[in-house]
């Protein structure tokens, strides 16, 4: 399992509760205002937007805010204007960090960001300096109850996914951008259901993190990052052992 692969896993965890702080609503909610405002109001033409309502209907956001969303996106409702900023860093023992944010408010959030990096005893970078060592991707997950490995994998790799694996509960199509909504369509036209999908930033290599210290500090600091009302997701090239995740899962359930 890679390191994204795991803080995958540990955010397939922590998502029922974000779901009830109504974090997950907010960014989802965002992200389809975007998706509407860039590829039309239409769930059936726009195939981003529908993959972003499934996701919110997974995670039980009312219709309502899913409505409203879309209607900030196509100018039907008034609503902020959003731009996204990547913020690059790094945590303590070089790992880079990388935040990506959708704000109205560009020094709120470079204030928060800086906050955050500064109390973890981290240290914000130039701009495309960590971004460089990272490849943007589409990643779309399914689960292992929705589709055979085999059939999954040949049905992947003939709509231009890049590699298929099987992570345990769901398997993880990587897919080159350009090729992201054309394995979603695939997906669809056989009714396989997809259990998350984005467009992602992947590292180009992976630091091995072994010490318990170091490791639940960096699961704090990037936790704080995406508790942060303006961040939507939060990239890393960090990669801890299942033994030492475990570790620390039993430390915290003490």
């Amino acid at each position: 399992m890679s390191g994204h692969s795991k803080w995958s896993t540990i955010k397939h965890k922590k998502a029922a509760a974000d779901a009830k702080r109504g974090k997950v609503f907010s960014k989802i909610a965002k992200e389809m205002t975007v998706a509407a405002r860039q590829g039309g109001g239409d769930p059936a033409a726009n195939i981003t937007l529908r993959t972003l309502v499934q996701k919110a209907r997974s995670v039980n956001m009312p219709a309502d805010n899913i409505d409203r969303a879309i209607k900030k996106g196509t100018g039907e409702l008034e609503g902020e204007q959003m731009e996204e900023i990547m913020y690059e860093g790094y945590a303590a023992g070089g790992i880079a960090i990388i935040a990506q944010a959708l704000t109205d408010n560009r020094n709120r959030s470079a204030a928060d960001i800086r906050h955050a990096f500064t109390k973890n005893n981290g240290s914000l970078a130039g701009q495309g300096s960590v971004t460089r060592t990272f490849n943007r991707k589409g990643l779309i997950e399914v689960s292992t109850e929705a589709a055979k490995e085999d059939e999954l994998l040949e049905l992947a790799l003939e709509s231009g996914a890049e590699e298929l694996t099987n992570e345990g509960d769901y398997f993880q199509i990587i897919t080159d951008p350009s090729a992201y909504t054309e394995v979603l369509g695939a997906l669809e036209s056989k009714e396989i259901p997809v259990q998350n999908s984005d467009l992602t930033l992947l590292p180009e290599s992976y630091m091995p993190v072994t010490d318990l210290a170091q490791a639940k500090a960096l699961l704090r600091f990037v936790e704080m990052l995406e508790d942060l009302d303006d961040v939507q997701n939060v990239y890393s090239n960090f990669d801890i052992s299942d033994e030492l995740l475990e570790a620390i899962e039993k430390d915290e359930d003490a």
